[in-house]
């Protein structure tokens, strides 16, 4: 009990520090086995007890070691094409976002991803020049911008991922490692911006562990699971998250 005591920061309370660590586990095995997911529900979760100032740099960072982790575990059927070209558009969009780290209405972000997960999932194929170099290095620019704001655009990274591949491994694995290089860039950013990282970090260390094993759990789920399944599930996820985001900007903008 001491031991758990001396990894919560002072604004957490014991029990939702566990009941935290709890849900990594959880959340890292339902973007292992369904593709994605994961990293949106625990962000809901720690934004219903996390100081407000804490929550994108601290979920950034966990979800960028749950993100390692399943690379690692994956490495064999990540798509290195892909990531060449991703690499360049995160730090094009990272230093912008750094540039220009302020206030942005929240409503048209949500929106955006939402209707762009939305034509991903369900709408015509997008034409193969879009999944080029770059177009691969425009999706990725724009989302690492956006995710220095809103800390929600995983799903379209995974919708953009999924148009590309149809086997289920390799769409986990190069999403994976696409986040690892997404998330990599707010250390900096939000660590230039003054936000105190060491007061999280033993937490922050704690939740990845916790994330690892949900990840370990999460890919013996997915080898059960055939590629026609995993995809159709991991469109009704994406939906899901995108129908809530819908719902966000609403709430944001104050439409109805």
């Amino acid at each position: 009990m001491e031991v758990l005591n001396q990894l919560i920061p002072e604004s957490l309370s014991l029990p939702v520090a566990v009941f935290l660590l709890a849900s990594s586990t959880i959340t890292s095995m339902i973007t292992a086995s369904l593709g994605a997911g994961g990293g949106v529900l625990l962000l809901v979760l720690m934004a219903s007890w996390m100081p407000p100032a804490a929550i994108i740099p601290v979920h950034g960072m966990i979800q960028l070691g749950s993100n390692v982790g399943r690379a690692a575990l994956t490495w064999r059927n990540i798509d290195w094409r892909v990531i060449a070209a991703f690499l360049p558009g995160v730090i094009v969009g990272a230093a912008l976002g750094a540039w220009l780290l302020v206030n942005l209405p929240a409503h048209i972000w949500q929106l955006t991803i939402a209707l762009f997960v939305l034509y991903l999932c369900w709408g015509p194929a997008l034409p193969k020049g879009a999944f080029g170099a770059p177009g691969v290095f425009l999706a990725s620019a724009l989302t690492s911008f956006v995710s220095l704001f809103v800390g929600a655009t995983g799903p379209l990274v995974a919708a953009f991922i999924k148009q590309i591949h149809t086997d289920r491994f390799r769409t986990v694995a190069t999403f994976a490692t696409a986040m690892t290089l997404q998330h990599a860039p707010k250390a900096l950013v939000f660590g230039a911006a003054g936000f105190m990282f060491f007061e999280w970090l033993p937490f922050i260390l704690a939740m990845i562990a916790c994330g690892f094993a949900g990840t370990w759990l999460g890919l013996h789920v997915l080898r059960s699971l055939s590629n026609s399944k995993f995809t159709l599930i991991f469109n009704i996820v994406l939906t899901a998250l995108a129908i809530r985001l819908l719902w966000q900007a609403n709430l944001s903008a104050g439409w109805w």
